[in-house]
């Protein structure tokens, strides 16, 4: 009898054909224990137990509330008491405190209040008074002194309008705090500048050393800076008249380019310089085109530039620093200090290079953006009425009136 092939046994003989028993010892026991179990896995029961051994308690779906009157309201104790009187008294204070400030503030800053904590300044009246050939400034009957030093700010009789803007500008505060912030009084901070200015000039004078005294040189090493950044030397570079659309692009209502206008900037206030203050000099655009690095200017101007700072008197020198900081030129500020200066009076025309002339002059380039982009409200509109008032104070120092 022919064993029957492997293949053609079904899988239940097959299954019967392989057992332990028709296999040889060592396979046997191997089988079997692999195969154990799996036998048992399929007769493992599994037992269900709680969590805890706690009893269960459903939820009272309807609770039972008591159905008696209910307690009594807390009553206040004395403590309580005197709490609700302490505040009740605070909050009648604090809307006396709010209805004295209303009252205050709607009254006029001049008021003649006797109570120190309501006085809002220590002084009725400002005056111009005439004190041994100086003018001064009186707070009633209290001179105005310097903030530093303590000293009487006395003006020479060449400047009576500056002594009447500087009474003007205490007049016009409305405390004594004020008076100690500096931007509320530049005009004061602007004549106190020239008084350091001269008093240094007049320590170093009694000394024997030629060199130049030190606040004077400090301010002549700060402006001459900008002899390589002034704002009337960088100029935008040359439209491409070759393309229109950069024509008709960088043109404004009138027809005129950015560097048309910065070229007309800078011939109305140099050529006066280099004509009559500065003559045989020339200026020339420390940035013209597309140039990134500044270009010096020819030889010897710069030592023409100092020299005429440094023979300024403190009241123009005071005048030329703060005008310079605050337009970033140096040409403006000297056409400023030329223009109004008391030994320049005489030859001052009808067209006067005024604060206002100065402030386009300086502001080229940012009315041309304002003008393409619009204004930058609590921005451009507080830079420019600041600009002015730096460049009028400047002004007002410098000019007077010669022979009083």
């Amino acid at each position: 009898m022919y064993p029957i092939p492997r293949h053609a046994l079904s899988p239940y003989h097959r299954i019967a054909f392989e057992s332990p028993s028709n296999m040889a010892p060592a396979t046997r026991i191997c089988l079997a224990a692999t195969a154990l179990p799996f036998r048992h896995l399929t007769r493992i029961q599994t037992c269900r137990r709680a969590i805890h051994a706690a009893a269960s308690n459903p939820a009272k779906v309807a609770p039972v509330y008591g159905t008696g009157p209910p307690p009594p309201p807390p009553q206040p104790t004395e403590e309580d008491y005197n709490r609700q009187l302490y505040l009740a008294k605070r909050k009648r204070q604090a809307q006396l405190l709010r209805e004295a400030g209303i009252v205050r503030s709607a009254g006029d800053a001049k008021s003649g209040s006797d109570s120190p904590g309501l006085k809002r300044r220590f002084w009725r009246d400002v005056t111009v008074k005439e004190v041994n050939g100086a003018y001064e400034i009186h707070l009633d009957t209290r001179p105005l002194r310097h903030p530093t030093d303590k000293t009487i700010i006395r003006l020479p009789l060449s400047k009576p309008v500056l002594a009447h803007a500087l009474a003007t500008e205490w007049d016009q505060l409305s405390s004594a705090l004020d008076g100690t912030r500096q931007h509320m009084i530049p005009l004061t901070s602007l004549v106190c500048r020239a008084l350091d200015i001269a008093a240094d000039d007049a320590k170093n004078s009694s000394s024997a050393t030629t060199e130049a005294a030190p606040i004077r040189q400090s301010i002549v090493t700060t402006v001459m800076r900008y002899m390589d950044t002034d704002s009337l030397l960088c100029w935008a570079p040359e439209v491409d008249q070759s393309d229109p659309n950069a024509v008709a692009g960088s043109l404004n209502d009138e027809g005129y380019s950015l560097r048309d206008m910065q070229e007309e900037a800078f011939r109305r206030v140099v050529a006066p310089l280099t004509a009559n203050l500065w003559p045989g000099i020339s200026i020339v655009p420390v940035l013209d085109g597309h140039s990134i690095l500044p270009r010096s200017q020819e030889p010897g101007t710069r030592e023409v530039v100092q020299g005429w700072v440094l023979g300024l008197s403190s009241w123009e020198l005071a005048g030329l620093e703060r005008a310079t900081l605050a337009g970033k030129s140096l040409l403006a500020a000297a056409r400023l200090v030329a223009e109004w200066s008391e030994e320049q009076q005489e030859e001052r025309g009808g067209n006067a290079f005024s604060s206002e002339v100065a402030a386009r002059a300086v502001s080229t380039e940012v009315d041309w953006q304002i003008s393409r982009w619009g204004e930058v409200e609590d921005t451009h509109d507080v830079d420019r009425v600041d600009l002015r008032r730096q460049l009028g104070a400047a002004v007002l120092v410098v000019a007077g009136v010669r022979g009083e």
